[in-house]
């Protein structure tokens, strides 16, 4: 069938999960070495993504189970239409997905997709702004039970009229590749579009996922509506976070009790959750070496992780295929382990590198902070990173035994 579309530009099949889809070769859009090609072709595809959308796969199939019904799902940034295809074949319960691009060339590839895969039963492709798409649901009884927004740089100009579109219990994926401005390299970039202060801590992965669903959670709350963080992760370019709603006007208040700020000390490392900010937090000195401290918030403080929603997903990949199995066992693997770990991580080369010691193993670090009575905790946002709830000045004196072959 792929032979007989004309695309009018060059274009490739690629299989992906349990789909084929026409996609543009991309190799043909890319003039310099300096070109991101996904963003060169006429339609968005990027194959990097593959992960971000197996895990999206896992997800929806965790999220069908724990409602126990058949569901709906849009995708209002579809470019080729893969994301949403994938999930009319492969999450059991998906009833409609409703995949939509105000790119009309992305429209007829994705339809061509569409029928590609035999889904054209269950699969609507639509061409409208992903806000005017969205904006059309927002009714009762029109609401999805599952929306994916996946854009190219920042999520929040659809924030909004997600929440609006989606039912009462309903699952909310986001993805962000803005992470110069989430990780504090633009801070008022991320002000700007966040509505946090970011900060460049060697936790930045943290924070950037802690500020999106900050942004979330306070966006829901206009519309009387609570979130809550089932799963985040922060892998290669981008970060992703999956919540879900709820509605009533005191149950956004509880979940406003999960905003906050983080105060960090530069100096010695120090680093705290608090509640509230006053002037006094602003202009405080860090209680363990007096420098002064900063701060990255308002952003979400509670807790990143749905333990049965992460179990759920384990189970599904165990009866995949995904081409990157392994990678995203050791991913849920990680994230499972950290689900209920303090707040934050510590990275052993940062430490190391200000303390002017020698690197040991994460594993080693680990084991001697489980001796000493403290927790510790690998974490997916950074393989040399530890959670522990372990002082600064406790960890630098910690580290600092190890290399000398006191521990």
């Amino acid at each position: 069938m792929e032979e007989n579309f004309e695309a009018g530009f060059p274009t490739e099949v690629v299989k992906e999960g349990e789909v084929r889809i026409l996609v543009p070769k991309l190799e043909a859009f890319v003039k310099s070495p300096s070109d991101y090609a996904p963003s060169k072709a006429p339609v968005f595809y990027n194959p990097v993504m593959e992960l971000n959308r197996d895990v999206a796969v896992l997800a929806l199939q965790a999220y069908q189970r724990m409602v126990d019904r058949e569901f709906s799902v849009c995708e209002p940034l579809a470019g080729c239409g893969v994301r949403g295809i994938r999930f009319a074949k492969e999450v059991v319960g998906v009833e409609k997905v409703v995949v939509n691009d105000i790119n009309g060339k992305a429209v007829q590839l994705a339809k061509h997709n569409v029928e590609l895969n035999g889904l054209s039963e269950k699969v609507v492709v639509q061409n409208l702004d992903a806000n005017f798409l969205l904006g059309g649901y927002a009714a009762p009884r029109k609401r999805f039970d599952a929306i994916d927004i996946d854009p190219f740089g920042p999520p929040v100009p659809y924030l909004d009229s997600a929440v609006r579109a989606l039912r009462n219990g309903g699952l909310l994926a986001l993805t962000a590749t803005d992470l110069a401005s989430l990780c504090g390299v633009y801070p008022k970039a991320c002000i700007r579009k966040y509505g946090g202060k970011p900060l460049r801590t060697e936790y930045c992965h943290e924070l950037a996922v802690r500020l999106l669903a900050g942004c979330l959670a306070v966006t829901a709350a206009k519309h009387d509506i609570a979130v809550k963080i089932v799963f985040c992760h922060s892998t290669d370019h981008y970060i992703r976070v999956y919540a879900t709603t709820e509605y009533g006007a005191k149950k956004a208040d509880e979940s406003l009790k999960n905003m906050g700020y983080i105060m960090h000390c530069f100096r010695c490392f120090h680093r705290e959750p608090v509640k509230n900010l006053s002037f006094f937090d602003v202009s405080a000195n860090c209680r363990e070496c007096g420098a002064k401290m900063d701060f990255a918030g308002p952003l979400w403080i509670g807790k990143l992780f749905d333990k049965e929603f992460c179990r759920l997903m384990e189970e599904e990949l165990g009866k995949r295929s995904f081409r990157l199995k392994r990678r995203i066992e050791k991913l849920l693997g990680l994230i499972k382990n950290e689900a209920e770990a303090p707040i934050t991580y510590y990275t052993v080369d940062k430490l190391c590198d200000a303390l002017n010691l020698q690197v040991p193993s994460v594993k080693k670090v680990l084991s001697i902070l489980k001796r000493n009575g403290y927790s510790a905790f690998l974490t997916h946002f950074n393989p040399k990173g530890v959670k522990s709830n372990v002082s600064a000045t406790k960890m630098r004196e910690i580290l600092r035994k190890i290399v000398d072959g006191n521990q």
